[in-house]
C-alpha cells in the first residue's frame, strides 16, 4: 500500500514536466522505483539486470535505453519511464553490474573497466529476450547518452534492430562494420563537444553513405551532455527539440 508522503511524490510526478522530473532527485528517485527489475543470463553465462517499464497498452513496439557513463541510475530510468508513457516497452539495460557513479573520476573507472565482447554479448542478450517477449509487437529501437550513445549503435550492429538514436556518442566505425546495420540512425550532435566533434560525426557520415545506410544528424548550439538536465551543460532548449526529435523518429519506425 503506498504511504501519503509517496502518493503525495508521485501526484507532484504527475503535475511535473519530464524535464523537471529528471531535474530533481527526490522526483526522479520516486519515478524510477515504479520500473521491475528484470534478470536474465547472458548467451555467454553471466546474469545481468535491466529495469523495465511497461505502457499501459499492449502488445507494444520496445526501446532498448544505454546509460551514461555514470551508470544505470534514476535519471535513466526516468527516460525509460517517460517512453513507458508514450507507448514503448521501454528496457533500460545495466553495463556497469549495479554500479553507479557520482564523481567524474568513478564514471571514468567504470567506463574503462566495461569489457567490448561482454558488453556487446550482453545487447545482444537483452535484444533477444525482447524479441521473444511476448507483449513486444515486433520492433525495436535503441537510444543511448555519451557513453551510451555509442553503444546504442554498437547494440544495432551486433544485433538487428528497427531504429537507433544517438546521443553525442562515439561512432567511429567502418563501413565494413556498418553494413551490420539493419536500422536508420539518428545522432544528436554538440557544435561544442570536444570529444564527440564534427571530426568524428562527419568520418562516420562518410562511412555510413558507403555502406549505404541511412543516417541523419542534427547539430544543436550546445556541449557535450546537453540533453541531461543534471548536467551544468545543460540546454533546455536543445533537448526538448531532441527529444521531440526522437520521439518523431522512434514513431516513424516503430510503429
Amino acid at each position: 500500500m503506498q504511504t501519503v508522503a509517496r502518493r503525495q511524490v508521485l501526484s507532484g510526478i504527475a503535475a511535473t514536466s519530464f524535464a523537471a522530473v529528471l531535474a530533481d532527485p527526490r522526483l526522479a528517485k520516486a519515478a524510477a522505483e515504479d520500473l521491475e527489475t528484470v534478470s536474465i543470463t547472458t548467451q555467454d553465462g553471466r546474469d545481468v539486470k535491466a529495469a523495465l517499464a511497461m505502457p499501459a497498452a499492449l502488445p507494444a513496439p520496445a526501446v532498448l535505453l544505454v546509460h551514461e557513463w555514470w551508470g544505470l541510475n534514476d535519471q535513466i530510468k526516468v527516460v525509460a519511464a517517460e517512453l513507458a508513457k508514450e507507448g514503448y516497452i521501454a528496457l533500460a539495460v545495466d553495463l556497469y553490474d549495479e554500479k553507479v557513479a557520482n564523481q567524474p573520476e568513478d564514471a571514468r573507472a567504470y567506463m574503462q573497466a566495461v569489457d567490448p565482447d561482454q558488453a556487446t554479448n550482453t545487447l545482444q542478450s537483452w535484444v533477444a529476450w525482447l524479441r521473444d517477449h511476448d507483449a513486444v509487437g515486433g520492433k525495436i529501437g535503441t537510444v543511448g547518452w555519451c557513453f551510451g550513445g555509442g553503444w546504442s549503435l554498437n547494440a544495432s550492429i551486433a544485433a538487428p534492430v528497427e531504429a537507433t538514436v544517438v546521443y553525442y556518442g562515439r561512432v567511429a566505425r567502418s563501413a565494413e562494420d556498418l553494413k551490420a546495420l539493419t536500422s536508420p540512425v539518428l545522432g544528436h550532435y554538440a557544435t561544442a563537444d570536444k570529444w564527440i566533434n564534427q571530426e568524428m560525426v562527419g568520418a562516420f557520415e562518410g562511412e555510413m553513405a558507403k555502406a549505404e545506410k541511412s543516417n541523419q544528424s542534427y547539430w544543436y548550439e550546445a556541449d557535450h551532455a546537453f540533453a541531461n538536465p543534471t548536467s551544468a551543460r545543460y540546454d533546455e532548449a536543445d533537448a526538448k527539440l531532441a527529444w521531440e526529435r526522437t520521439l518523431a523518429f522512434f514513431k516513424e519506425h516503430l510503429g
